[in-house]
C-alpha cells in the first residue's frame, strides 16, 4: 500500500541526522531530508532546489566533481569518500545506485559531518606532538600534557608490556585507578576481550613499528565492553624500549551507525511487508483525512466488523457512514491527536452499517501523506472483554436460578443503605419472606418444578415492590426486600413495609400452575425498620430473622415486625385506616359546633369534626385526620364535612334567631390541592341551597406555602362566588405580608398558643397587637380562639380585638346542644356562660 509506505519511509528519512539525498540519471536532485536542508540552507535555497542539477548547488571548483562520483556508483557500486564543503566543514558521504526492477534509475547519497571528529584528530596530533616536545623539555610539562589530554594514554614497557604511567582519562575510561594499573599488564588487568586483537596489534608493530585508528573492543574494571580506536607508537623513556597508546571511546559513534545503518535497511525494505502488516492485521484499522474523516483505505478486519464493504468506505467520511455513535466523539479524538501526535486505547462507542452499536478502544496517529494530514486509526473491539466481564460480573452477585442480586451484592447494598441513614438520619425496612413449608412441597413437587416456583416466587416479589427497592434471594427459599422509600420518621417507614409485605403476601398466596401442575403456597414475612448509627449488616438480618420466625410460629402466612412497640403502632395504625374507610361507609362522622361571638352577639359557629367510633366511643380529630391526609381518605370526609355545613346553613337561613350565622369549616390541604375543589365547593351549596356568604373555610399559613398561585386562583374564584375565608392560626407559620395582602381574606383567628400566654408572656402579647393592628390596616376582622378567661378577653378587647371563641363562651357543642344554647342567648345582651 503506497501510502502508510510513504509515511514510514517519510518519518525514517526525517528522523536521521545523516544527510540523505538523491539524483537521477540526469543528476536532478529527486530527493532530500529535514538534514540535508538544514546543512546547506544557509548557502542555497534549498526549498526551491528539487528538479535542479546537483552541482549547481556546489561552487563550481566542486561541480564537476560529483557527476563523476555519481558516474562510479553507477558503475562500480557503493564506495565511500570524504568531501570538503563550503565553510571548511567535511563530510563523508556513502554512494549508491537506485534500481527499480534491475535497471538503474538513479544515485542515493548518505552524507554524516566529520567535520569535529576531524578536528579532534587534528587536535590529537597536536597533541602528541606538543606532549613529546613537553616530555623532552620538562617533566612538569609532560605530566600536564599527559594527564590533561582527553584521550586514554598509557605507556608500557616493551619488554614485558607492564604500564609505566597512565592518564586520568585512562582511569575514567577504565575504572581503573594509577596505582592499580601501574606496574601489571593489560591482560593482567583483563582490559583485552580478545585475545586475537592483540596479537594483531603485536603483528602490526612488529611490521610497521606503529599502529592506527585500531578498532578493538576493551573491557572496563565493572565488566562493561566499549569499542575503541587504538593508536600506539614506540618511544623512548630514560633509555628503556617503550609503547605509547592513545585509545579513543567510539562506543556511542558506533551505536550510531549501527542505528543510521539499521535506517537504512528500514527504508530498503519492500513496500509488501507494510501492506501486509496493515491488511493483516486481526483489529479494525483505517487512514482517513484528518480534517474531514474520508476514508482512503481500510483493512479486512475493518470491514468484518463494521459490515461495510470497502467499495462502501473509501471516498465517504466518517460522519456519512455514521460511524461514531456519540456526536462529537471524533472531534475529541483529533483534537487530542492535534496537541499530541498520537493518543491510545481511547474507549469509544462505535456503529455497525446494521446499527448495532460495541464499545472499542481506539489508538490513533497522525501521518503524513502527500503533505495531507491523515488520522491512522486502530480498534479494539471491547464487546467480547465486557461480555465476558459481564458474565463474570453476573456470576458473582446475581443468583443463576432467578437472576435476582445474591447474598453479596444484597450485604453490600445493605452497607451501603447504612452509610446513607447513618449520614442523613434516615429509616429503612428489611423485608425477610420466607416460602412455607418449601422442604415439604419441594420433595412432593420434584426439585425441577421447585426450581421454577422460586423463580415465579421471585418474579412475584419483583412486581410487588417498585424499581427503587431491592429484591435479592439469599439462598434455598429465602428472598429479602430492602425498601428504599427513606423516612426519618420509623412509623411511616414501617406503615409503608406493611404495605409492601401484605401485597406480597397476597401476590404469593395467587394459584401457580408449573409444568402442569396446579398448586398454591404462602410465605411469612419478618420485617425490621433500621437506621441508627450503631446498626451492622449482622444485627439487622438477626432481627428480620427473629421477626419472620415469630411470624412463623404465629400460623405463618402473616407479617411481623422485629419491635413489639413498632409492630403494635403499625398494626393499630392499620387497623385505624380499615376503621376510618367503614366509617365513611356507615356515616359515623359528626360536627360539634363551637359559638363565635363578636361584641355582644353570636355572629357564627365553627364546624369540627368527631368520630363517632363505635367500640372507642367518640374519637377526636387529632387522631385520626393526619392518617385520613397521609391516606387520602381526608377526601371523602372533606366532601361529608361541606356538605353537612352547607345543608345546616340552609335549615337555618328561614329562622329569623339563626338565619344570620355563619360557618367555619376548616379545609385539608389535600382537598384544597384536588383540580376540581372550586367545583366541589359550588356543588355542595347548590344542592344543599346554602348562602355561600354565610360559609367561611379557615385554611392554614402551611397550605400557603406550596402551589401558592393555584391557591389564590382557587381562592379568588370562590370568594367571586360569596364564599369567605379566614386564615386559621395565624403567626404560627410563614406568611409573608407581600403574599397575605394578595389573598381574598375576610379574616384573621388569632392562634389560641398566644392567647393562653397572652398575660404572662410579653412576646404572645406583643404578637397579638401586632395581628389586630395588620387586620385593621387590611381592613380583615380579626377573631381570637381559646379565650377561657374573662382576663384574656379583657386584655384583647383593649387592643382593639371585639371577637371570640373558647370555653369561656361555649365549649364545642352537639348540634342540639347548640340549638338550645342559641336559644338561651338573647340577640340585644349578652351574658357570658361561667
Amino acid at each position: 500500500m503506497e501510502g502508510p509506505m510513504q509515511a514510514n519511509l517519510s518519518a525514517l528519512l526525517e528522523s536521521t541526522e545523516q544527510l540523505v539525498w538523491s539524483v537521477d540519471l540526469e543528476y536532478r536532485l529527486t530527493l532530500f531530508n529535514r538534514a540535508f536542508k538544514k546543512h546547506f540552507k544557509t548557502y542555497y535555497d534549498i526549498d526551491a532546489s528539487l528538479g535542479m542539477d546537483a552541482e549547481q548547488l556546489l561552487p563550481p571548483a566542486k561541480a564537476e566533481v560529483f557527476p563523476a562520483l555519481y558516474r562510479r556508483a553507477l558503475n562500480e557500486g557503493p564506495f565511500q569518500i570524504e568531501f570538503q564543503i563550503v565553510g571548511g566543514r567535511t563530510l563523508q558521504i556513502a554512494f549508491n545506485a537506485i534500481f527499480v526492477d534491475g535497471v538503474a534509475t538513479g544515485v542515493s547519497a548518505f552524507g554524516g559531518d566529520i567535520s569535529k571528529r576531524k578536528q579532534a584528530e587534528a587536535k590529537l596530533q597536536e597533541s602528541e606532538e606538543r606532549y613529546r616536545a613537553a616530555f623532552q623539555t620538562s617533566e612538569t610539562r609532560y605530566r600536564t600534557a599527559f594527564q590533561m589530554n582527553l584521550d586514554s594514554i598509557d605507556i608500557c614497557r616493551r619488554a614485558d608490556g607492564r604500564f609505566v604511567d597512565v592518564n586520568e582519562a585512562f582511569t575514567r575510561c577504565t575504572g581503573f585507578t594509577r596505582e592499580e594499573a601501574v606496574d601489571r599488564t593489560a591482560m593482567e588487568l583483563g582490559i583485552w576481550v580478545q585475545a586475537q586483537d592483540r596479537n594483531v596489534l603485536l603483528d602490526v608493530l612488529a611490521r610497521d613499528s606503529v599502529c592506527e585508528n585500531l578498532e578493538v573492543q576493551f573491557r572496563t574494571k565493572d565488566g562493561r565492553l566499549r569499542w575503541c580506536l587504538l593508536s600506539v607508537a614506540p618511544v623512548d623513556l630514560d633509555g628503556v624500549p617503550c609503547i605509547l597508546s592513545i585509545t579513543r571511546d567510539i562506543t556511542d559513534v558506533k551505536a550510531a551507525n549501527e542505528r543510521l545503518a539499521a535506517a537504512q535497511e528500514a527504508m530498503r525494505a519492500s513496500e509488501a511487508r507494510y501492506s501486509t502488516a496493515f491488511h493483516m492485521n486481526l483489529d479494525p484499522s483505517g487512514i482517513s483525512r484528518l480534517d474531514d474523516g474520508m476514508y482512503i483505505e481500510v483493512n479486512a478486519a475493518f470491514v468484518n466488523t463494521l459490515g461495510f464493504t470497502r467499495e462502501e468506505v473509501l471516498g465517504k467520511t466518517a460522519t456519512e457512514l455514521g460511524i461514531f455513535a456519540q456526536p462529537g466523539a471524533r472531534d475529541k479524538l483529533t483534537e487530542t491527536v492535534r496537541k499530541q501526535s498520537f493518543c491510545r486505547d481511547v474507549e469509544i462507542q462505535l456503529r455497525k452499517k446494521t446499527g448495532e452499536t460495541f464499545w472499542g478502544a481506539m489508538s490513533a496517529s497522525l501521518i503524513e501523506l502527500d503533505g495531507v494530514p491523515h488520522l491512522f486509526t486502530v480498534t479494539r473491539d471491547l464487546s467480547p472483554a465486557q461480555a465476558a466481564e459481564d458474565q463474570i460480573y453476573k456470576l458473582a452477585f446475581f443468583d443463576p436460578l432467578t437472576q435476582l442480586p445474591n447474598r453479596r451484592l444484597f450485604l453490600d447494598r445493605l452497607r451501603q443503605a447504612l452509610v446513607t441513614g447513618a449520614r442523613d438520619g434516615q429509616k429503612q425496612a428489611l423485608l425477610l419472606i420466607d416460602i412455607d413449608n418449601f422442604k415439604a412441597l419441594n420433595d412432593t413437587i420434584g426439585y425441577p418444578t421447585g426450581d421454577l416456583l422460586l423463580q415465579e416466587v421471585g418474579r412475584r416479589i419483583s412486581g410487588s415492590v417498585s424499581e427503587a427497592d431491592t429484591v435479592a434471594r439469599l439462598g434455598g427459599d429465602e428472598f429479602a426486600v430492602m425498601l428504599s422509600d427513606l423516612s426519618k420518621d420509623p412509623e411511616k417507614v414501617a406503615s409503608h413495609a406493611k404495605v409492601v409485605a401484605d401485597k406480597i403476601l397476597v401476590a404469593l398466596s395467587r394459584p401457580y400452575q408449573l409444568d402442569g401442575m396446579g398448586f398454591r403456597c404462602s410465605a411469612s414475612v419478618g420485617v425490621t425498620v433500621f437506621g441508627d448509627p450503631t446498626d451492622s449488616t449482622n444485627e439487622i438480618l438477626q432481627q428480620a430473622d427473629i421477626a419472620q420466625y415469630q411470624a412463623k410460629t404465629a400460623g405463618r402466612n402473616n407479617v411481623h415486625f422485629f419491635i413489639p412497640a413498632l409492630q403494635a403502632a403499625v398494626l393499630a395504625r392499620s387497623a385505624m385506616e380499615h376503621d376510618l374507610g367503614r366509617a365513611i361507609e356507615q356515616g359515623e362522622f359528626l360536627h360539634y359546633y363551637q359559638p363565635q361571638l363578636e361584641g355582644s352577639r353570636i355572629s357564627g359557629v365553627e364546624a369540627l369534626i368527631r368520630w363517632k367510633h363505635p367500640i372507642r366511643g367518640m374519637v377526636m380529630p387529632g387522631e385520626f385526620i393526619p392518617l385520613a391526609e397521609q391516606t387520602r381518605l381526608i377526601l371523602p370526609i372533606g366532601d361529608w364535612g361541606l356538605h353537612t355545613a352547607c345543608a345546616q346553613l340552609a335549615a337555618w337561613a328561614p329562622r329569623k334567631e339563626t338565619a344570620h350565622l355563619t360557618i367555619a369549616v376548616n379545609i385539608s390541604a389535600v382537598h384544597l390541592r384536588q383540580q376540581f375543589f372550586v367545583d366541589h365547593v359550588l356543588a355542595a351549596i347548590q344542592q344543599a341551597g346554602a348562602d355561600p356568604e354565610r360559609l367561611r373555610l379557615e385554611l392554614t399559613e402551611s397550605m400557603l406555602i406550596e402551589n401558592f398561585e393555584d391557591t389564590v386562583t382557587k381562592m379568588k374564584a370562590l370568594r367571586e362566588c360569596g364564599v369567605r375565608f379566614a386564615l386559621d392560626d395565624f403567626g404560627t407559620g410563614f406568611s409573608s405580608l407581600a403574599y397575605l395582602k394578595r389573598l381574598p381574606l375576610e379574616r384573621l383567628k388569632i392562634d389560641r398558643a398566644f392567647v393562653s400566654d397572652i398575660l404572662d408572656d410579653p412576646a404572645s402579647g406583643a404578637i397579638a397587637r401586632t395581628i389586630i393592628s395588620l387586620g385593621q390596616a387590611l381592613g380583615i376582622s380579626v377573631i381570637a380562639e381559646g379565650v377561657e378567661t374573662e382576663e384574656q378577653r379583657g386584655f384583647l378587647i383593649g387592643l382593639g380585638c371585639h371577637a371570640y371563641q373558647g370555653f369561656l363562651l361555649s365549649r364545642p357543642l352537639p348540634l342540639e346542644e347548640l340549638e338550645t344554647f342559641l336559644a338561651q342567648s338573647s340577640s340585644e345582651t349578652m351574658r357570658l356562660r361561667r
